[in-house]
């Protein structure tokens, strides 16, 4: 068993195809296919099920994978662990947030592009849950998450501003003279949401009830970014999360704060707290609270 064998797993899990996989792999289809049945006959195990494409990893597949994920991020963190050690700030900084917030995650990846030029970045789009048990795992090296959803005492927490929220909208479209919106403002205007079940969607559906009132819902999508196309296309406004880069996006957007609309759940980044501790995570973390402690002088 080696490491590329690890990687062809996972390249298979995230492109479900064979040869995908092994074009994001820069090795033949053969090849690819080859070193993955070599890992079945050494493990005595059917990973994946077969026809006539790829048709999914069995139970026993996906028991692997996930111990394939933690031994690719062990081995990623010791290589980038070996460049700290010689004063080679290199690697990937894996970054897991929440999908909305009152967080601008760009201003703190900026800022360590600055001082940290050959460092790269992923940032991905996960539950509070997910957060917890990738940084857990030292698949992150750190995260930005709800604090009531994950056991905090596994965590070097720093905290970070509530989230509160306005209405977004395009101006081309939509015309607010109002410095300050109430929730029952908002039952003028046709409003995009993120689809039932996510987290920041059943905050506001209780925003709304509290206030004994039901929105007008013309659209809804599981992805933030199509939530903002539809504001942007005149579909609808939407109630978004203040200071976290939005308007930026768009010289024709902008956000009226409403009045008592926060989240109540606290915010923080997150970073694991159990050795070994990637030596990459702690020094991000410890600019990170000059960076957010910076900002809440403000």
């Amino acid at each position: 068993m080696d490491i590329k064998q690890l990687k062809y797993l996972i390249a298979l899990d995230q492109t479900r195809h064979f040869g995908k996989a092994a074009s994001q792999c820069n090795v033949t289809q053969p090849t690819l296919s080859m070193r993955i049945r070599n890992l079945e006959e050494e493990l005595g195990l059917v990973l994946i099920v077969r026809g006539q494409r790829f048709e999914g990893f069995t139970p026993e597949g996906e028991r692997i994978l996930a111990w394939a994920r933690s031994l690719l991020a062990a081995h990623d963190g010791l290589q980038a662990e070996a460049a700290l050690c010689k004063g080679q700030v290199v690697g990937e900084l894996r970054l897991g947030m929440v999908p909305l917030a009152s967080v601008d995650p760009m201003i703190f990846i900026r800022l360590l592009t600055q001082k940290y030029p050959e460092l790269t970045y992923s940032l991905y789009s996960m539950s509070s849950a997910q957060i917890a048990d990738g940084v857990s795992r030292n698949q992150l090296e750190l995260g930005i998450c709800y604090l009531n959803s994950i056991d905090t005492s596994l965590f070097d927490i720093i905290q970070l501003p509530k989230t509160k929220m306005g209405l977004l909208h395009d101006t081309r479209h939509f015309q607010l003279r109002q410095e300050r919106l109430t929730w029952r403002d908002l039952m003028d205007f046709p409003l995009g949401f993120l689809t039932k079940g996510m987290h920041y969607r059943a905050h506001m559906e209780a925003s709304f009830n509290a206030a004994g009132i039901e929105p007008t819902s013309v659209f809804e999508s599981d992805s933030t970014f199509q939530i903002i196309q539809a504001v942007q296309s005149g579909v609808c406004c939407a109630v978004m999360p203040l200071n976290n880069g939005l308007e930026d996006l768009n010289s024709n957007f902008r956000i009226v704060p409403i009045t008592d609309a926060n989240i109540e759940a606290p915010v923080g980044l997150i970073m694991r707290r159990q050795k070994p501790v990637s030596s990459l995570a702690l020094r991000c973390f410890t600019d990170a609270q000059e960076i957010f402690h910076a900002d809440n002088e403000a």
